[in-house]
């Protein structure tokens, strides 16, 4: 290989793909998963110590990132007009929709 060879072929390598970290997350603001990669969905782009601690006890509202550091959080399920559809005697059964059934969603509950 001749020097301008050598020269040639490092002036023609691609450029890097950009690195970016990003948050994605439902649309009560929960985050689902922290990522490199371009995915589908909701996400807001965060800086990388963000992406390094990978927090799940935050939010998104409006498009800003929320520490809930005191905040105690639960989930209940509770019927609803959308959501699964069980039996209508126990809820550990999933029924399809031409069933009688009851529909149940998981609620969040966030306290001080």
């Amino acid at each position: 290989m001749t020097p301008d060879e050598f020269w040639a072929i490092l002036h023609a390598m691609p450029e890097p793909m950009p690195v970016f970290f990003r948050l994605y997350y439902n649309e009560d603001g929960a985050p689902i998963h922290y990522t490199m990669e371009d995915l589908p969905g909701t996400y807001i782009d965060i800086d990388a110590k963000t992406y390094a601690t990978a927090s799940l006890n935050v939010r998104v509202q409006d498009g800003k990132l929320i520490q809930l550091a005191n905040k105690i959080i639960t989930k209940k399920l509770v019927p609803s007009a959308t959501g699964t559809p069980c039996h209508p005697d126990n809820v550990a059964i999933v029924v399809s929709e031409s069933q009688p059934h009851q529909r149940w969603k998981l609620k969040t509950y966030e306290t001080d």
